[in-house]
């Protein structure tokens, strides 16, 4: 007797803890709204002489949209939402030389600019932090690099891609 009324306790407390004020969701569909399926990326604008940035970009976004959110990635503009953006800046400048100058260490920074809408033209992405009256989102990534242990200006542009591709997909995730 005794030992069903403890089964019996422990259910009705397993069901008072699952059962709350909000379904809870696992997985990465909470973190991202839920009215969206798809999402268009058309192939990035790259404003610098570096031809390749936006291509590069473009895929990497894509990818991470694919990893980590329950969204598609979609070639067709009537997508549900569409993610904008553009390589605004490129620079590499030296940070260290050595006696008989010799660069040692540089830093290679990129800066894009994106916007992610919905078919109406609402802003799904905006700025919490610094309210401005701009559409976009500067986002800037830098990556230090050191040619004497191996390392090229192109494994540390290839570095900054994938962290601006991460940091603007995690801003397409749901405000709280």
């Amino acid at each position: 007797m005794q030992n069903a009324l403890w089964r019996h306790l422990l259910c009705w407390v397993g069901v008072c803890l699952l059962s709350g004020c909000a379904p809870y969701q696992l997985g990465n569909t909470a973190l991202f709204p839920q009215n969206i399926r798809t999402v268009h990326v058309p192939i990035i604008r790259n404003a610098t002489f570096r031809e390749d940035l936006g291509v590069r970009l473009t895929e990497a976004v894509i990818k991470e949209i694919e990893l980590r959110t329950p969204y598609k990635a979609t070639a067709d503009p009537l997508a549900d939402t569409v993610l904008r953006c553009e390589v605004v800046n490129e620079t590499k400048r030296v940070l260290t030389e050595n006696d008989a100058d010799y660069v040692r260490a540089l830093d290679a920074a990129i800066q894009v600019r994106a916007s992610w809408s919905d078919r109406q033209g609402r802003l799904l992405m905006k700025n919490s932090i610094v309210p401005t009256d701009d559409l976009t989102i500067l986002f800037s990534q830098d990556e230090r690099f050191v040619p004497e242990a191996g390392q090229s200006i192109d494994t540390a542009t290839q570095k900054a891609i994938e962290d601006l591709a991460n940091r603007i997909v995690s801003q397409m995730e749901a405000r709280w």
